[in-house]
């Protein structure tokens, strides 16, 4: 097959599959963009995500990730369903594409049946789809095939579909027909993303320090959160979309039609006194096969209990006392905080109690915080 035939066969089938968006590119980094992420990375805003400077020189070069690759088609798939709840007492906000199930899990068996729709047109091709899993520059990618451009909220853009869509793509060794590059900019003057963002942590037009961003410090942080940001997370328990519901091209957003990404019953949002009492195998029972998962017990209760601390919801005092005798001594340390911010008798007692046999230096250190913070408002 001629590659433009090629092309628009895979795009069909990509959208019988469920992708909104596709867009063909040569399998190649982007001009700049390589050096780009290594000025981010030297900057110091990947804060503990080494992930991605352990396989910065891989980022490079496309064929690392497909040996032999020749180009990328890139896809897109909407995942907004209905409209968040927010503002529950005791409760905490998910991000939208933590709604459901897993997305990786759908996302990556489309690309198996697209790469298998290839080969059955190309016998012998090689493809490899992959979905925010490879040392591949997404959002550079999308925007050369002509998906969308990158906003000033570090975000691929478009205008139909806006940013609530997963990026995934496609590596073959096959030659495509290559889609025109996406126009650079069509925010213009806006700043709504950045002005929005409850902890500043644009330190520019197009530049994140994940350091301060809510999703980064409620899902990639493995240790505690600092202080001054605890009170900017709100009620967000895991992830953060401020910046994409501000955004005005996502005020006509499609809505998706993919079951998996509906809410579960109690994400949307999610009752947080509830979450003290899951041991180890309870939490895995609850979020073994959604993205929550990826925080791990610990990181999810030391959210929670934030959030707490952020509502002071005196009907959670129960579950953040329970939470302060926690076998995990971040769970108790985050606790600790949050009881500190409650101008109730209980908790005092609760961190004065603790505080007697307490061995854990950093967690002592969270509760003489409290017990001052508290002392401090009583007078």
């Amino acid at each position: 097959m001629i590659a433009a035939e090629l092309t628009a066969a895979l795009s069909r089938e990509a959208e019988r599959l469920g992708f909104g968006l596709s867009g063909a590119c040569p399998a190649v980094s982007p001009p700049g963009s390589v050096d780009r992420l290594r000025q981010w990375l030297a900057a110091g805003y990947g804060g503990q995500m080494h992930y991605i400077a352990d396989r910065s020189e891989a980022y490079a070069d496309p064929g690392r990730v497909l040996d032999g690759a020749r180009s990328v088609l890139m896809l897109a798939m909407d995942y907004r369903t209905r409209e968040p709840a927010s503002g529950v007492p005791g409760h905490g906000r998910i991000s939208r594409y933590a709604w459901g199930g897993d997305y990786h899990d759908v996302v990556h068996q489309r690309l198996h049946d697209l790469a298998d729709y290839l080969r059955q047109l190309v016998p012998g091709a090689r493809a490899r789809g992959v979905v925010d899993t490879a040392p591949l520059l997404e959002r550079e990618l999308a925007q050369t095939a002509g998906l969308g451009w990158i906003g000033k909220n570090t975000l691929v853009l478009n205008r139909r579909h806006g940013s609530w869509f997963f990026l995934a793509a496609l590596l073959t060794d096959q030659m495509l027909e290559y889609a025109a590059e996406a126009e650079t900019d069509h925010c213009g003057t806006c700043r709504a993303c950045l002005d929005a963002c409850p902890t500043q942590a644009f330190v520019a037009p197009w530049v994140l320090d994940s350091r301060k961003c809510i999703s980064y410090l409620t899902i990639e942080l493995r240790e505690a959160i600092d202080h001054p940001l605890r009170p900017a997370m709100g009620d967000w328990l895991f992830g953060c979309d401020v910046c994409q519901d501000v955004c005005p091209w996502n005020r006509r957003s499609p809505t998706s039609g993919e079951p998996t990404f509906e809410p579960h019953e109690q994400h949307n949002p999610v009752q947080l006194a509830d979450l003290f009492s899951l041991d180890e195998a309870g939490f895995r029972v609850r979020f073994r096969h959604t993205p929550l998962w990826r925080t791990r017990r610990r990181g999810l209760l030391r959210n929670a209990a934030i959030v707490l601390g952020n509502q002071r919801v005196p009907e959670a005092l129960d579950a953040l006392i329970h939470g302060l005798a926690d076998a995990d001594a971040l769970v108790r340390g985050a606790c600790a905080w949050a009881l500190g911010q409650y101008d109730r008798a209980e908790a005092r007692a609760a961190l004065d109690g603790r505080k007697r046999i307490e061995a854990d230096l950093q967690v002592i250190a969270e509760i003489d915080a409290a017990i001052a913070d508290w002392a401090r408002r009583a007078g």
